[in-house]
């Protein structure tokens, strides 16, 4: 129904739309004036485009971040419940007055204008436990908010590689498209002039329309990038490329032992950890509630109210005495039996349980990934080394044959433009295999640098060797959350 409603409106704007423009066009001077009009609308109209170097991509995603305000929420509810446990100790003090208005016959309580009551707690064993657990809690949020900082690095960091290398790729392609047209042609002239057959004719068309494909794929995917980057930088909407000499280089890397070694747990479980000690400690906190006393203490002052009622008329013995009264207690309760609060401790005390299992099950994963991701970077490097090796190859071979162009030994074939043409396509290809193994050496070293804890680092020795104007305000303070 709703598309039905807005149509007539639609088709009353696009008509007012339509007259307004038509008094633009006429009271134009000229139709050069026209021409530039629409080309300044056609320039306004193109999306904007941005060149953003590695550290600065990083800083912005830091700073924009959904997820990491997010986190950063979670720190600060978790502040507020710490000292929420905390200040059970502090008096809570309350005014209220009830006596405002007017009472006859029979009094039904003691007349009061106002009160203050004040009361807080002295003493409890389940207090303590409470707060160790609020405490363990803001370590546990702490973390967590580290842990999605360097998940948001890693994403950010991965998706400029990424970005990077399908440009790199893609002006690779443009310039194979070009060899693979210049190949269509010279087939064709051959096969005009009968030097060679319908095959080959078709099999130079195909490569052509392949590598277009590739290109149009690139396109997607370098569009599909950036506005990923965009989103994660708070730069959506622009079309960010990037900066290539600002891409370091990750010099780190671990070895499958030294993987495995004794490092450091990452903060996704440390913060698991923090949060198994969170319901520990809470468990504590619940099953220590029976058989152990609780101080409490409360004061209270009233001022009475004799005029507006008939208070007097039947205690008469209160008449000109204080009408102001303060009083002072100590609560002291032992609570005897609760099946309630036991039940819930033996809830609590599982779901410890189970929290410290799940840290032991994170924890396994942890050392999996970690040696999984060492073996692949060992594997990966020798692959990147073995295309690099495939390009030069290629690449001497296609000096050859532009040498052989050049002088044709006596005895041999001679070396025709289609050698050439096919030459420069498979050396082409084979830089585009380097430029994929090299992204993925780098993506597997980012993720095995996060997991051994050595991601942070590594981004602030770049921030540091980064320009002035890059690194001021920037990934040196940013990589790792402030301490509350």
């Amino acid at each position: 129904m709703a598309p039905t409603q807005n149509t007539p409106l639609v088709h009353a704007r696009s008509g007012a739309s339509t007259r307004i423009a038509s008094r633009l066009i006429a009271a134009l001077p000229s139709k050069a004036s026209l021409f530039g009009l629409a080309a300044t609308l056609l320039v306004a109209a193109q999306p904007a485009h941005a060149q953003v170097s590695f550290t600065a991509a990083v800083d912005l995603a830091l700073r924009n971040s959904p997820r990491v305000k997010m986190a950063e929420a979670d720190v600060d509810r978790a502040r507020g419940g710490l000292a929420e446990a905390r200040d059970v100790y502090i008096p809570t003090v309350v005014g209220s007055s009830a006596g405002l208005g007017y009472a006859y016959g029979f009094p039904l309580g003691t007349p009061t204008v106002f009160s203050f009551t004040a009361s807080s707690l002295v003493f409890s064993y389940s207090q303590k436990d409470y707060i160790r657990s609020a405490q363990s809690g803001l370590i546990a949020s702490n973390l967590a908010l580290k842990d999605v900082r360097e998940q948001v690095a890693e994403d950010t960091v991965t998706t400029y590689f990424k970005l990077d290398q399908t440009q790199e790729q893609r002006a690779a392609l443009a310039q194979e498209a070009e060899y693979a047209s210049r190949l269509e042609t010279i087939v064709k002239n051959r096969l005009d002039a009968g030097e060679d057959n319908a095959m080959e004719y078709t099999k130079a068309r195909k490569t052509s329309v392949q590598i277009r494909l590739q290109i149009l794929q690139f396109d997607d995917a370098i569009a599909s990038y950036q506005d990923h980057l965009g989103r994660l930088t708070g730069l959506s909407g622009i079309n960010i490329t990037t900066v290539p000499e600002s891409i370091p280089e990750i010099t780190s890397k671990p070895t499958p032992e030294s993987s495995t070694g004794a490092l450091p747990d990452t903060p996704g479980v440390q913060a698991a950890a923090a949060i198994a000690r969170q319901k520990l400690e809470q468990a504590f906190g619940d099953a220590r509630y029976t058989w152990r006393p609780q101080i409490s203490f409360g004061a209270q002052y009233s001022r009475f109210s004799t005029f507006n009622n008939q208070y007097v008329v039947y205690y008469p013995s209160i008449r000109g005495l204080e009408e102001n009264a303060v009083g002072f207690a100590v609560n002291i309760s032992v609570p005897l039996f609760d099946a309630g609060h036991q039940a819930k401790a033996r809830q609590a005390m599982a779901d410890a349980v189970h929290a410290q299992h799940e840290v032991d099950f994170d924890r396994d994963q942890q050392f999996e990934g970690r040696l999984k991701l060492a073996h692949s970077t060992a594997e990966l490097s020798a692959r990147a080394e073995l295309a690099s090796l495939d390009k030069d190859m290629a690449q001497e071979q296609l000096d050859v044959i532009l040498q052989q162009m050049k002088s044709t030994p006596s005895g041999s074939a001679p070396v025709t433009p289609k050698d050439e043409a096919n030459a420069r396509i498979q050396e082409r290809q084979k830089y585009f295999d380097v430029i994929d193994a090299t992204f993925q050496l780098r993506e597997t070293q980012v993720s095995l640098l996060r997991q051994t804890g050595q991601l942070e680092s590594w981004l602030k020795s770049v921030a540091a060797l980064d320009t002035p104007s890059n690194s001021k305000d920037g990934v040196t303070d940013l990589v790792a959350p402030k301490t509350p």
